[in-house]
C-alpha cells in the first residue's frame, strides 16, 4: 500500500509518501509560502534526487497539484499514475472530545472537526483545507485524519480539568487537551520495544523538545498528563511560547500596554519564549551560542527553558508514582547534548546516571544513561509521519 502523508499549516503543506510493504519513504518534501510572495517546493526521492523550484503558489489546492506533479514528473517522479496512491493520511492538530483515535474522514468527521476549530483557529483550518483539495483532486481515495490531541484522551479528569467555573468546560470545551500525541505515541512505543519490556509495564516521560515543546507521563502506553493545555501555549518555555505564567500577568499587561486580545495573544504565541527572554533568536542554537559568547539574556533563557523541563520531569514522576525511562526527541531533545545534560543534571538522586559519552550524540537511537543507573533515558528520533502512514494503512485495511 501506497500512502501519501500531509500536514497542511497555514502557509506551508510538508509531504512524505510511503511504501508500507516496507514502511520506506519514497519521496517526500514541502511546499512553502503558499499566498506569499517567494513560494516553492521542495521535493526529495528515494533514490536521493532533489528538486528545489520557485514557483506561483496562491493556495492549498495549488500546492497539493504540484506536490502530485513531482510525484509524476518523468525524470524524478516515482509513481507512473495517480492511482498508485492508496490512501491519504492527514495531520489534524485538535480534535476535540470527539476523537480519542485516528479516524476514517466522512461529511460527518469533517463537520466535527470544524465544530471543534474554535480551539485551534490557526491549524485546523487550514487542516481541513488539505483534507478538501484531496477529495476534489483524489476522488474516492480513503483518507484518514490523524489527531495531535487523540493519544491525551487517556487523561484523568483530574489531569485535564482546570479550575475555573465548571460551566466553561461544559459550554466552551475549555481543559486541557495536549498535543504532539502522534510524537509522544511513537517515542513511547519505540522505547518499550529498545528496552524489550510490554510497554503496559513501563512508567515513561517523553521530552518533544523543539520549537514547540511539551512532555507527556505516559503510564502502561497510555498518556496520563502533558504540559500543554487546551492550546499549546501552556507549560514548557518554546521558540517564540511563554509556556506557564501567571494568568494575572495577560490584563496586568493589557492595562499598563494599552493591548488588545489579539496583541497580547500575539506576544505570548509569538514574541515570548527564548525569543523574549534572549532578545536574540527563537532558535535554541542561537540562543546557546550568544550564552557562550557571554550574552547574560541568552544564558538566562537558555536555562530557564532547562529548569523549566527538569521541574516537569520531577512533576511527573511524582504523578507517575515512578518512572522507568525517559526519552528525549524533537529537533533540541535529538540533536542538543548540553541541552540533555542540564536537564538531567541534579536529577540524580531520582535515579539518573548520566553517561557523558553516550550523550554525544545526534539524531540516532541511544541509551545515554549508564549501564548501573536505576532510571533510563534515551535519545529517540521521533517519526510522526510514519505514525500517520501506519494509522492510515490499519484503518484502511479494517474500514
Amino acid at each position: 500500500m501506497k500512502i501519501l502523508v500531509l500536514n497542511s499549516g497555514s502557509s506551508s503543506i510538508k509531504f512524505q509518501l510511503f511504501n508500507m510493504e516496507k514502511e520506506e519513504v519514497l519521496a517526500k518534501g514541502q511546499v512553502e509560502r503558499i499566498g506569499i510572495e517567494g513560494s516553492a517546493i521542495e521535493y526529495e526521492n528515494m533514490e536521493g534526487q532533489e528538486v528545489e523550484k520557485d514557483i506561483d503558489i496562491s493556495n492549498h489546492r495549488d500546492g497539493i497539484e504540484h506536490i502530485i506533479e513531482m510525484l509524476l514528473d518523468t525524470e524524478v517522479g516515482i509513481l507512473e499514475n495517480i492511482d498508485e496512491i492508496n490512501a491519504v493520511g492527514h495531520r489534524v492538530v485538535h480534535g476535540g472530545e470527539k476523537f480519542a483515535e485516528s479516524t476514517l474522514i466522512t461529511d460527518e468527521v469533517i463537520n466535527s472537526i470544524e465544530e471543534v476549530s474554535s480551539l485551534a483557529p490557526l491549524h485546523n483550518p487550514h487542516n481541513l483545507s488539505g483534507i478538501k483539495v484531496c477529495q476534489e483532486l483524489l476522488p474516492g481515495k480513503p483518507q484518514v485524519a490523524v489527531f495531535d490531541t487523540a493519544f491525551h484522551q487517556t487523561m484523568p479528569e483530574e489531569a485535564y480539568t482546570y479550575a475555573i467555573p465548571y460551566e466553561y468546560y461544559e459550554k466552551y470545551g475549555v481543559r486541557r487537551y495536549g498535543f504532539h500525541g502522534t510524537s509522544h505515541k511513537f517515542v513511547s512505543n519505540r522505547v518499550a520495544e529498545i528496552m524489550d519490556k510490554d510497554k503496559n509495564d513501563l512508567k515513561i516521560i517523553t521530552c518533544h523538545l523543539g520549537n514547540g515543546a511539551s512532555i507527556a507521563a505516559i503510564d502502561g502506553g497510555e498518556s496520563v498528563d502533558t504540559s500543554m493545555g487546551m492550546t499549546p501555549l501552556e507549560g514548557l518555555v518554546m521558540g517564540t511560547r511563554s509556556g506557564d505564567i501567571d494568568p494575572a500577568i495577560i490584563p496586568f499587561l493589557m492595562d499598563k500596554e494599552d493591548l488588545d486580545t489579539k496583541e497580547i495573544d500575539n506576544i505570548l504565541n509569538k514574541e515570548s519564549g527564548l525569543l523574549g527572554v534572549s532578545g536574540v533568536s527563537n532558535d535554541s542554537r542561537d540562543v546557546r551560542q550568544a550564552a557562550q559568547d557571554g550574552n547574560h539574556r541568552a544564558e538566562l533563557a537558555d536555562k530557564v527553558f532547562n529548569y523549566r523541563v527538569r521541574k516537569y520531569i520531577g512533576a511527573y514522576i511524582a504523578a507517575l508514582n515512578g518512572v522507568d525511562a525517559v526519552v528525549f526527541t524533537g529537533g533540541i531533545g535529538e540533536n542538543a547534548a548540553g541541552v540533555r545534560e542540564h536537564i538531567l543534571d541534579g536529577l540524580d538522586n531520582l535515579g539518573f546516571e548520566l553517561d557523558p559519552k553516550a550523550n554525544k550524540v545526534r539524531g540516532e537511537e541511544r541509551e545515554i544513561t549508564t549501564d548501573d543507573s536505576a532510571v533510563k533515558a534515551f535519545v529517540i528520533p521521533t517519526n510522526e509521519e510514519l505514525v500517520i502512514a501506519r494509522d492510515t494503512e490499519n484503518i484502511v485495511e479494517n474500514k
